[in-house]
């Protein structure tokens, strides 16, 4: 797999773009949305509320120069919110340069599953569903976009033989029967597999092997239609946040003080994590960097070659994510699925 040719941080002067990200009112995404304010790009960031939104775009303001971005509300956590967003945008008809998935949540130890607007377990809902109809309803306005992207933030975590996929249930979706259930009337799933007890740190690695097969089979639709484009999946590493103990994703911790004794050992004593600065740096990069992206998909991770080193470079994702088949299954299950919640999902579909 070919070296990674962009930059690691946004260069000045970079053409401007314009770009849609998700999960921009914090962590990474909110670093990345920084970085690229500055820079000129023209931002498109969805928040989950009103409140989210202004207040995203307050921080910008007050962080720096730079155009005011569009901060429409949409919440992942409901499709018809994301429909909506889609709907409008679509309407307005402007191209979209760089699309980027970047939002994500966890609910870290949560002993019962929590749902979406639409019944559906939340975690697979909002980092994969919301983002298959996004990219699904978005794909015109990106192709007709200048030097298109599709960005996805994944995590080593879907790797079953990653460092961080190795703790805990791994990662596997299995026949995708429990997806497949959620087609029923009226039945929703706990589990992607169908056959796993509720594990909410087993349905987020879950979701990021999602991420990835998506981004494959992205990659597969848009190859067909018209010359490649470059479709980037990519892993952080560890993003723990020194402002507190929690991780850098949207998350509900139900396990407080483990995670920050996790934190505190992993951050401070191991020294295996990444900073936030460093991940939204990446992140930015992708979505704007000057120099051309290698067409085609590519999966990038930030490796740890020992306490304070770092390397981030193209690797090769799970064994599963590459299996072909399955990325064009879950690609099909999960747009019949958002089509059983009354949704049009006409690109691509």
């Amino acid at each position: 797999m070919s070296e990674p040719t962009f930059p690691a941080r946004l260069e000045p002067g970079a053409a401007p773009r314009r770009i849609l990200l998700t999960g921009a009112s914090s962590g990474i995404g909110w670093e990345a949305a920084l970085q690229l304010r500055r820079a000129g790009h023209r931002l498109v960031l969805p928040c989950r509320d009103g409140a989210t939104a202004e207040a995203t775009v307050r921080r910008l303001a007050e962080a720096g120069e730079g155009l005011e971005p569009q901060a429409p509300v949409c919440d992942l956590g409901d499709l018809e919110s994301v429909e909506c967003l889609a709907a409008e945008l679509t309407r307005r008809g402007e191209p979209i340069d760089s699309l980027v998935l970047n939002a994500g949540l966890q609910y870290t130890g949560a002993p019962e599953p929590q749902v979406s607007a639409q019944g559906r377990e939340l975690t697979i809902a909002v980092n994969h569903l919301a983002h298959q109809l996004l990219g699904q309803r978005l794909m015109p306005l990106l192709v007709a976009g200048r030097e298109p992207r599709l960005v996805v933030t994944a995590s080593e975590v879907h790797d079953p033989a990653a460092a961080g996929g190795r703790v805990g249930s791994p990662a596997g979706l299995g026949d995708l029967s429990g997806l497949r259930a959620g087609l029923k009337p009226a039945e929703g799933f706990a589990m992607v597999d169908g056959v796993s007890p509720f594990d909410a740190d087993k349905a987020y690695k879950d979701s990021k092997l999602c991420n990835v097969l998506f981004a494959r089979e992205a990659e597969r639709r848009l190859r067909q239609q018209g010359p490649p484009l470059p479709v980037i999946a990519w892993s952080p590493g560890l993003v723990i946040p020194r402002s507190s103990g929690g991780f850098f994703r949207r998350s509900r911790v139900h396990n407080e003080w483990g995670q920050r004794l996790f934190a505190l050992v992993a951050r401070d004593l191991l020294r295996l994590t990444e900073s936030v600065e460093n991940a939204g740096a990446r992140l930015a990069a992708f979505a704007a960097a000057d120099s051309p992206l290698p067409a085609g998909f590519s999966y990038f991770s930030n490796r740890v070659l020992g306490p304070g080193r770092l390397r981030f470079e193209a690797v090769s994702p799970s064994a599963e994510a590459l299996d072909d088949a399955k990325a064009r299954e879950l690609w099909a299950v999960s747009a019949r699925l958002l089509g059983a919640d009354r949704l049009g999902t006409e690109a691509l579909g």
